[in-house]
C-alpha cells in the first residue's frame, strides 16, 4: 500500500470537513436503566462519548489501560454531575488475558449490557508487539475488540429485549487504501505503520459485517455498526513523523473535528431511535455510506473470521 494513497484519502477528507459543517446530533432519548462499556473512554473521543452518555442517564463503564487517567476522569465527571453513574475498569487491549479478565470481572457484577463502544486504539505506532507477540495495530484495534465483543455477546443478547443492544466500532477512512492481505500482520521486513493501521481498520469492518450475519442468522436483537468520526484532533496523531506534524499542525485547528464534534456522530448511531434495528452499516456524518469494495468481500470476511476464531480459540459459530 502506498503511503501517498493514505495521505490522498486524508486530504480528501480534510477538504470535505472544510466545506461541510460537522454533524450535530439531534436530541437523544433518555438512557436511564441502560449500561454501556466504552473502551479508551478516559481521553479524546472516548471521553466525550462517556460524558454524553452519562448526561443521558446511562451507567457507563470506562475500560482503559490508564488507571490514573481513568480515576481522574471519574472524579471530574462526578464533580460535573453529582448523579453520574460511571465506573472505571482496567483493561489492556495489548493483552488477550487482560481482556478475558475484564470480561470475567464485568460478568461477576451481574449487570446488563446495552451498548458496547469499541473505541480504544492506536495509530502509526512504530513496529511493536503486543503481550501476545502480535503486531500492535492488529492486536489493539482489531483482535482484542473482536475478543471483547465475542465474550460479551451473551450479555448483549440478554439485554436486547425491548430494544436492540448495540455494538459500535470506531473505524477510519484509512480502510479504503488497505490491501487485502490480512494474513501477513506479523511481517518483520518493510514494516509500514500506515499500512498496518489501514489493515486493522479494514479488519474492523470485515468483522462488523460478518458479525451482523451471525447475529441475523441467530435472530438476536443486537445491532452492529462501524462509525467513522472523521479526522479528529486527538493524541492518536502523536506517533506521526516530524515532517508530517509540521504539515498538519497549521491546518489541524481549522480542519480537524474536535473530540466533542466527533462524538456526535458516534452518539447518534449509539443512542438515536433512527438507528434502532439498523445494522451492518459504515456510518459517517450521521448517515450510512459505502465502505471499500474489499470490506464487502464475503470470502474475505469469512476467512478473517475463521482465522481470528482459531487464533483466539473461539468457536466459529456464536451459537456454540
Amino acid at each position: 500500500m502506498s503511503v501517498l494513497r493514505l495521505y490522498a484519502v486524508g486530504m480528501k477528507l480534510l477538504l470535505y470537513q472544510l466545506i461541510h459543517r460537522p454533524f450535530i446530533s439531534p436530541v437523544l432519548p433518555d438512557q436511564h436503566g441502560k449500561v454501556a462499556i466504552v473502551t479508551g473512554g478516559s481521553r479524546g473521543i472516548g471521553y466525550e462519548i462517556v460524558k454524553r452518555l452519562i448526561n443521558l442517564g446511562m451507567h457507563v463503564i470506562i475500560a482503559s489501560h490508564d488507571e490514573h487517567q481513568g480515576l481522574v476522569v471519574m472524579e471530574r465527571l462526578h464533580k460535573e454531575c453529582a448523579e453520574a453513574h460511571v465506573d472505571f475498569e482496567f483493561v489492556d487491549l495489548a493483552s488477550q488475558s487482560s481482556v478475558r479478565d475484564f470480561v470475567r470481572r464485568f460478568k461477576e457484577r451481574k449487570l446488563p449490557l446495552h451498548l458496547l463502544i469499541n473505541n480504544g486504539g492506536v495509530m502509526l505506532v512504530p513496529e511493536q508487539k503486543s503481550d501476545d507477540g502480535l503486531e500492535l495495530h492488529f492486536s489493539i484495534n482489531y483482535l482484542s475488540h473482536f475478543l471483547l465483543t465475542r465474550l460479551l455477546l451473551d450479555s448483549l443478547v440478554h439485554s436486547g429485549t425491548e430494544e436492540c443492544s448495540r455494538v459500535i466500532s470506531i473505524c477510519s477512512s484509512a480502510h479504503y487504501v488497505s490491501d487485502r492481505n490480512l494474513q501477513d500482520f506479523h511481517r518483520t521486513q518493510d514494516y509500514c505503520p500506515h499500512a498496518s493501521y489501514a489493515r486493522s481498520k479494514l479488519a474492523q469492518l470485515l468483522f462488523t459485517y460478518r458479525l451482523h450475519q451471525e447475529l441475523r442468522s441467530g435472530g438476536y436483537a443486537v445491532t452492529v455498526n462501524a462509525v467513522d468520526p472523521g479526522m479528529v484532533d486527538t493524541q492518536l496523531y502523536r506517533y506521526m513523523s516530524f515532517p508530517e506534524k509540521l504539515v498538519l499542525k497549521p491546518v489541524a485547528w481549522l480542519l480537524f473535528r474536535t473530540p466533542a464534534q466527533a462524538a456526535d456522530t458516534v452518539l447518534y448511531a449509539a443512542a438515536s431511535q433512527d438507528f434502532e434495528g439498523v445494522s451492518s452499516c459504515y456510518v459517517h456524518e450521521g448517515k450510512p455510506v459505502k465502505s471499500s469494495p474489499a470490506s464487502y468481500d464475503a470470502e474475505l470476511q469469512d476467512e478473517l473470521w475463521r482465522n481470528t476464531c482459531r487464533m483466539l480459540r473461539l468457536p466459529v459459530s456464536i451459537n456454540k
